[in-house]
């Protein structure tokens, strides 16, 4: 009988492949993975410990616009972090608006440019 054990990677549809490494390497501090084969279109692999974020630069065939505010509430890729008040003041530095839970979980969902949502969950 087969058994799903993990999630491997999850993909974002993203507008512009080097400004969401900006966000996603330089702000976030994640790493490429070098290895990504040429897929006929823009985008690149990150390493988020063993497992994978795949930014894909492609049409998004969902609005941008008019999602809720509080990412909690929208579609939403969850993170783990270590010191979320570094990360809290290094979102503010960057200009990146962000939420707190509402769950009174010691966590914060933001957005990256292209609007997908993320929540950083303090470990």
């Amino acid at each position: 009988m087969f058994e799903i054990v993990r999630i491997h990677h999850v993909s974002l549809i993203v507008s512009d492949t080097d400004r969401s490494l900006s966000f996603y390497c330089d702000l976030l501090g994640l790493t490429t993975d070098g290895q990504r084969p040429n897929l006929g279109y823009p985008g690149a692999w990150l390493w988020v410990g063993d497992q994978q974020i795949h930014l894909l630069e492609l049409p998004n065939p969902d609005p941008v616009q008019g999602r809720p505010q509080h990412g909690g509430r929208d579609r939403h890729l969850a993170l783990t972090v270590r010191d979320l008040d570094s990360l809290e003041e290094r979102l503010e530095q960057a200009g990146v608006a962000f939420t707190r839970s509402r769950s009174g979980r010691r966590a914060i969902f933001c957005r990256d440019p292209d609007g997908n949502a993320l929540e950083m969950m303090e470990t």
